[in-house]
Parts: C-alpha cells; structure tokens; sequence
C-alpha cells in the first residue's frame, strides 16, 4: 500500500521531475515508511512506501529492472503474488526480492496485459518500457485503489490522489459542471471518468491504459461483473448458496492474512465486520485480533454508538477490543483534516467515523480488515426490493437514491451550472446495457461497480490511508464479486436484504448481532444540525470569501431556515452536502 505517481513527455522534453517530486511529497501520508524516484528520458516516477508485504529495500519503488527493460510503481497488494511467483520462476524468471511488486513486474514482462486476470488483490500501477517508450496503467476490477490522471497534449501525469495531482501545477482549477450534477443528486457518487475538477480524469476500475511515446493511447475494460446464474447451478438450492458463499469469504479472508502480523478489524457491530471477525479466528488469528469501535454523542433522538453489538462480538471471541468515543468538539475540530484527505468530496457522514478510527487504528498495526462491499454485493439497502417490483424500475432506482431530482438540483444551483439531467441519464444508461436481465440485478450491478467504487470504497481508502494504514476488504475479492452476481435475487431480497449472507453467518456467529435492525457508523451531529456544528455549517455557507457562484441564495437561506427537516432521501443532510462541498474545495485552494 503506497502512493505513486508519474509524469510521461510527448514533446521530446525531460519529465518534469520537480513536478513528480511535488505530487510525491503530497502522498507522504499514503506511505510514510520511505520514498524514492527514478527519471529516464521523457518519464519520471515517484513513490512514497507503506511497507507491508516485504520490509527489505529490495521491494522498494520506483522498481527498475535493465535486464527486462522495465520500470514500476505500484500501490496495492497482491495476495496471490507466491504463486505467481512460483509460476513466473518455472519459465525462467529469478528474483531480486521477496514483495509482491517484482511478481507484478515480471509479470508484465511474461504475460502483458494477460497479467491482469491473474492478480487476486488491489491496485494501481504503472509500468514504462524503456524500449517503446510505452507506458501502461492498470487498475484492480472493483477499484480499491484509485488512480487519478491529468492529459494534455504535451504530457500524462497520474497520481494516487487528486489533491497531488494539482501540486504538479499546470492544471486549470475549473470546476466540472457534470461532475457537479452528480456531487449533488448522484449522493456524491461521481462516475469515472469524471471529477470535480476539469482537466483530471480518473481511469475506471477494472480498466487498463496503454499510451504510446507520442501520447496516442489505447483503453480497455478487462473484467466485467456478469449477473445471473450458469447452467450447472440452476439446481442449487439455498442452503447451497449459503455453503458457497461461506466458503469463498473464508478463502477470501485467510489470503488476506498473507504479510499480516498485527491485524485489526473495523468492527460496527453489524453482520458484515462481525463476521470478518469469526472467520479470521476460525483462520487462526489468535491473541493479536484486536478490533476497534467508534461512537458519537446522540443527536434529533438519534443513539450515536452501537456499542452494545461491538461490545458483544469482542467479548465473544475474546478479541483486543478498543472503543472510541468522539464528541461534538473534536469533530468540529477534526473536519478541516478529514476533507483534506479526500480525493474528491464525500457527503457520507462515515468519513469522519473512518478518518478518526483509522487515526486510533494506526496507533496498534498497519493491516485492517473492513465489511465494505456486503451490502451493495448481497442486497442490504432498502431499494433493492423497491427496485424488484416496481413497474419503472430506473423511476424507483431514482426516487430511493438520488438525494434531488433534476428540478430540485435546478433550484439549488445557479442558472449556469445547471445543464442536463446528467445523474438521471447516467442511470438510465446503466440500466439498459446488456448483461444483467432482473431489475434487481441491474440495480446491484450499478451499485456493485459504480457507487460502490466511488463512495464505500474511496471513503475506507481514502480515511485509511490518511494515517498510514492499509485496509483489506474481503467482501471484495473477486471471488465473492462474482459469487454474489450469480445467486438469485429471491435467496437475496428477503429478511430486509442480505438474506443467504445472513443465514450462512448463522454458522459462525451469534444470532443476536445477525436478527438486529441494520446499522452503521452513525454520526448523528451532522445530520440533524444544530448548536456549534450549525454554526460552523452556517459560516461555511455565508462567508462571502466561501462564496463561489454556485448555489443560489434563497436555496440556502431556505434550507439554514429548517436545518433539521432537510434531509435527502438516504437521509442526509441536503445542507450538509453544500458546505461538505465548500469545506473540500477550499481545501483544494479553488
């Protein structure tokens, strides 16, 4: 787990190795164990290294090997990397190190992008051939790690984060209007290719990137999540599925064991972490599980801790439990470093859950495992069954998830951002490509490869990586992935979702945590504002020097009139979306 970045000339230039060196210096959170460099001709690398699966120099990056004419960085991990190792030295290949980054790059060499499908893991990388001038860059198929790029006519940059990406300079701080309809009715899902900013772009997961020496570039989606079940499983039955799905969450989360000695989960006390936590002691973890839990003052009547189900987990398997309980405060205090964490604005009041448990995480290891993923692969929100059975099944997609529609995100905006009903169409197109017959499947798929990418998955990356700390998340092996595509909706959609992952956790842990009302990490104070954290919400919204000509007056004078009844229909704060978007941008210096 690291932060890389790069930069790759078209116009016969030098890279531009003090812009490299900037992008860099600003991921030094991402990995702050060593860093490193390498300049060749027209390309330049940086690197900044969270040492994991080899401690050695000898795995350090930039990764350059003459004999093979290639040069790397890489962000991620490789679970599978020994036997890919093992498989690469039978066709003759020898080691210098003992990481899963020298399997990555010899990889390349043996097998080119046929590489790709091999891989069990998460990643971003880049690979240069010193003897085309090529450059290829790859992502992991449910974008766990992200990589973000800047193209222009002379060059190619990418980096791990946005943010880095502007400290290279050369770039335009315009915001996008298409990525602004989306921050704002999409729930701040903002679909790949597109970001906040003009002028950087991110490449979609399960993608890979190959650009020539003179900027001409090649781009292909190498996986997709096919739904609906084969031939040879139609006869299975549900107590099947739930032994299926058992099984390949244990495989799953073993691997993920791989390079780990000090391993943490995130524990809510939900079905998902609570059963990351049987399955790693039934994979041996033993007197180093620890496990962490955040908490929050109650807010509008609404309890700020689940503490009572982490408490219950723990105690049951006798984990080194750690509780965190944040007050209004600090998290005031703590939101100005929490938004400049992130890649892109996120609205999900988890981030400041995610950003101050991984700060008290970090303190006890560098691995943990997180329950990102269940939900959007096993059918655990609410519009799933409203999707099955609607007659417009986009409409019904719309109305559960969308915080506005188009006509209420006309209203919110000024007249010269509103355009098109950009989030709405985006939709619609999902929904219409093959691939997926039920409706339920299609708003799974959506989900699974779209939203689950650009909010779950950022936020943990992003809040994680903040502090150093590398996050696995199980439910996103491609194993389960696929698995889950492939069992019907009917052994999903009952018992408010989730239905066959529930009943297969019965065999591993206590029933209470799996019959209790769905739950997260709540924090009420920034949904239902008032005292202290309204006030903060209100300067945000009203500073003139906060003023950047995109929100109309009246909306907001409307929306400060009733802080508390504004809420969207994930139940969000629609008043809290607005100054989560000027926190970040000044953040960005926009």
């Amino acid at each position: 787990m690291c932060g890389i970045a790069g930069e790759l000339r078209f116009d016969k230039r030098p890279s531009d190795l003090a812009a490299v060196e900037r992008i860099t210096q600003h991921l030094a959170d991402r990995g702050p164990d060593a860093c490193g460099f390498h300049s060749e001709g027209p390309l330049g690398l940086g690197h900044r290294r969270l040492k994991i699966m080899d401690l050695e120099a000898a795995s350090g990056q930039p990764m350059v090997d003459p004999s093979l004419g290639l040069s790397m960085v890489f962000n991620g991990a490789i679970y599978n990397y020994p036997e890919l190792r093992a498989e690469l030295q039978t066709l003759g290949y020898a080691f210098f190190s003992e990481g899963d980054t020298e399997v990555l790059l010899k990889g390349y060499h043996a097998w080119g992008e046929a590489l790709l499908p091999k891989l069990n893991g998460m990643f971003a990388f880049a690979i240069w051939e010193r003897d085309s001038g090529r450059l290829f860059l790859a992502r992991d198929r449910l974008g766990v790690k992200p990589l973000y790029l800047s193209r222009t006519g002379e060059r190619l940059r990418f980096a791990s984060t946005l943010p880095a990406l502007l400290q290279g300079g050369d770039i335009a701080k315009i915001i996008n209007p298409v990525a602004l309809n989306h921050y704002m009715s999409f729930h701040a899902v903002v679909p790949a290719p597109h970001t906040l900013i003009a002028g950087i772009e991110k490449l979609p997961p399960a993608t890979w990137l190959r650009v020539e020496a003179d900027g001409r570039s090649e781009q292909k989606t190498w996986w997709t999540l096919e739904y609906g079940q084969t031939a040879e499983e139609a006869a299975l039955s549900f107590e099947d599925w739930q032994t299926r799905t058992l099984d390949t969450l244990r495989e799953a989360v073993a691997i993920r064991q791989r390079a780990a000695v000090d391993v943490g989960v995130l524990l809510s006390g939900g079905v998902d972490s609570s059963l990351l936590v049987g399955l790693l002691r039934e994979a041996g973890a033993a007197d180093n599980l620890l496990t962490f839990s955040i908490g929050f003052e109650d807010a509008g009547g609404e309890r700020g801790d689940e503490f009572h189900y982490s408490d219950l987990i723990a105690k049951h398997y006798g984990t080194r439990h750690n509780q965190l309980r944040i007050d209004e405060k600090e998290i005031i205090e703590q939101l100005p470093a929490a938004f400049a964490a992130m890649s892109e604005p996120m609205v999900s009041h988890d981030c400041i859950a995610f950003y101050l448990l991984s700060r008290e995480v970090a303190k006890h290891c560098k691995v943990v495992q997180s329950g990102q993923g269940a939900d959007e692969l096993f059918a655990g929100y609410h519009w799933y069954p409203q999707v099955d059975g609607a007659a417009d099944p986009v409409e019904a997609y719309l109305q559960a998830f969308r915080d506005r529609d188009f006509a209420e995100y006309a209203d919110t905006v000024q007249a010269k951002w509103v355009g098109d009903d950009h989030s709405g169409d985006f939709v619609r197109q999902q929904f219409a490509q093959p691939g997926a017959s039920a409706a339920v499947d299609k708003a799974l798929r959506l989900d699974s490869t779209v939203m689950l990418v650009d909010d779950p998955v950022k936020r943990v990356d992003n809040m994680t990586m903040a502090w150093g700390l590398e996050a696995r998340t199980p439910f996103l092996d491609y194993r389960v992935a696929e698995l889950s595509a492939r069992i019907p909706g009917k052994f999903k959609l009952p018992d408010g979702g989730k239905h066959v992952l529930k009943e297969a956790a019965r065999r591993v842990i206590p029933a209470e945590v799996i019959d209790r009302p769905k739950g997260y990490f709540p924090v009420p104070g920034l949904k239902h504002l008032q005292g202290a954290t309204l006030g903060w919400v209100r300067d945000l919204l009203l500073d003139p020097s906060q003023d950047r000509g995109l929100f109309n007056p009246q909306l907001i004078d409307r929306l400060l009139s009733d802080p508390q009844g504004q809420l969207t229909p994930l139940r969000g704060s629609k008043l809290w979306q607005l100054a989560a978007l000027n926190l970040w941008l000044t953040q960005q210096g926009l």
